[in-house]
């Protein structure tokens, strides 16, 4: 018969699973970055080539927006896994362990947080993605409007709802931008 718990390896397990689908989606989050920057190039490339290409800035806002969206729902996912193994897994192994040293029970998830630097860079880190997915968006837009002077009333529309939808993407981005410290 085994002296191991069989309830702690089943936390220990799940600690294990949530670590690496946190990388896996570190990963895959910090990657849209680039690719986001990479298309904003090959766009904007296009669009500058010939004036009847002008019509391709309306694509920029869509690529922020669907990049945009997809990295804040990876990152709030990343979050949240920090957050329940925190907050609760912690908390299990505690109450099976009698062990009460929350800081150092998993204590990397509640150190990286306590870091007197933290707050600076997660406030850098929220302007480079409002940057990259919110006023690159923004930019397009202006350009566009800038450069085709009466276009379709379906364009001009069409344009209204991504300037709408870039707000909403930006705000979003700002709620979810996880500055809290500690625990």
């Amino acid at each position: 018969m085994s002296d191991k718990d069989p309830v702690l390896e089943i936390f220990f397990k799940e600690y294990d699973k949530l670590k690496s689908e946190q990388a896996q989606r570190i990963g895959f989050r910090d990657n849209l970055l680039y690719v986001t920057l990479g298309l904003l190039g090959t766009v904007v490339s296009f669009a500058v080539s010939n004036p009847s290409n002008y019509y391709a800035f309306l694509v920029i806002p869509w690529v922020c927006l669907i990049l945009g969206w997809t990295y804040l729902v990876n990152d709030e996912k990343i979050s949240a896994i920090g957050r329940y193994i925190r907050l609760t897994l912690v908390e299990r192994v505690k109450e099976k362990t009698g062990y009460s040293d929350l800081e150092s029970l998993f204590g990397w998830e509640i150190a990286h947080r306590s870091d007197p630097r933290r707050m600076r860079r997660k406030v850098q880190q929220l302007i480079v993605d409002e940057i990259t997915f919110v006023v690159s968006g923004l930019i397009a837009l202006a350009a566009f409007w800038f450069l085709v002077p009466k276009p379709p009333v379906g364009v001009t529309l069409l344009s209204w709802v991504e300037l709408l939808l870039l707000i909403v993407l930006g705000v979003e981005t700002f709620i979810y931008a996880d500055l809290a410290k500690g625990r």
